[in-house]
């Protein structure tokens, strides 16, 4: 009789907890807000929104309704680490819940799943083993193109492999960013070299925070690194933390600010990381626990001493 009670009560226990991870928490976004000390001395603050990892779909009404109050932060940048679309027909439904998001200036990369539908897995296998280059030989089947004309048709830059300026609050803010390492998209070569010391601010973008382009991004000078991929660990552990982040990066670090690398380099270099804990799921691992969707305010001030 008491194995059968305890056996009822773990049962109950279970499905609440799925039931919150499902239905609550997935959908309890929420806004995160970090100073940055990476400017020069004098220059004005500078409001960077940072969001990743919708995975949008069509029907993800509350979650197009929370990007869509972000507007009224009224950000001087936004940054998009990819991963915003999981359905061919969800790029309308980004756009529209961008908004004026897409009237500031903005760059964006993209994620695996801006090109690969996402499919049925066994989310348990990511405690064991990385999704990493499963589409490396596969043929992209979600409108990519499309989403990144729609972008740069609004002024967004793609940093795709690619390098990019914009002046933004009248700081000169020099860009370098990778497609998606996690799939073997990222051709670092391809932006190699020493970041401009003349410009006020160097950001280095990309989807999944690797250790290896994280290490050539501060090798060359970036001052700030934005990434995103992880959604947190997902399911973490109160008091723990993420299980998992399904990249290179240690779990510590699946989300927020920290330094990289966390061990000096013998030249002295380090840069911010900021890695975005992510505003989605998969549609097929429709659950959050101890790990809030988010997205970030970053008010990115003048370097101090103690910084």
């Amino acid at each position: 009789m008491r194995a059968r009670t305890l056996t009822s009560i773990a049962a109950a226990a279970g499905a609440a907890a799925v039931g919150y991870a499902t239905v609550v928490e997935r959908n309890w976004f929420t806004l995160r807000q970090q100073d940055v000390p990476v400017l020069p001395a004098g220059a004005d603050p500078v409001r960077l929104l940072h969001i990743s990892d919708l995975h949008l779909t069509p029907g993800r009404h509350r979650l197009m309704a929370f990007v869509r109050s972000l507007a009224g932060l009224e950000p001087d940048l936004v940054v998009n680490t990819g991963d915003s679309i999981a359905a061919p027909d969800a790029i309308g439904p980004l756009l529209d819940s961008l908004g004026p998001l897409l009237d500031r200036p903005g760059v964006f990369v993209y994620g695996s799943n801006d090109l690969y539908s996402p499919k049925p897995k066994n989310p348990a296998r990511y405690l064991w083993r990385t999704s990493a280059n499963e589409h490396e030989h596969d043929d992209p089947d979600l409108p990519w193109e499309k989403l990144g004309e729609e972008f740069t048709a609004r002024g967004w830059l793609d940093l795709s492999n690619r390098r990019g300026r914009l002046t933004v609050n009248g700081l000169d803010i020099a860009f370098g960013g990778v497609h998606d390492s996690h799939s073997a998209r990222d051709r670092y070569d391809q932006i190699a070299g020493q970041a401009d010391p003349a410009a006020g601010l160097r950001v280095g973008v990309l989807h999944s925070p690797e250790p290896r382009v994280l290490d050539q991004f501060t090798a060359d000078g970036y001052d700030l690194l934005l990434a995103g991929h992880t959604h947190g660990g997902q399911l973490c552990i109160p008091g723990y933390g993420a299980l998992a982040t399904n990249c290179g990066i240690d779990r510590a670090r699946a989300r927020g600010l920290s330094m990289h690398p966390q061990i000096a380099r013998p030249d002295g270099k380090t840069a911010w990381l900021y890695v975005s804990g992510g505003l989605g799921t998969s549609p097929w691992a429709p659950a959050r626990f101890a790990c809030r969707p988010e997205a970030t305010l970053l008010t990115l001030v003048p370097r101090t001493a103690s910084a």
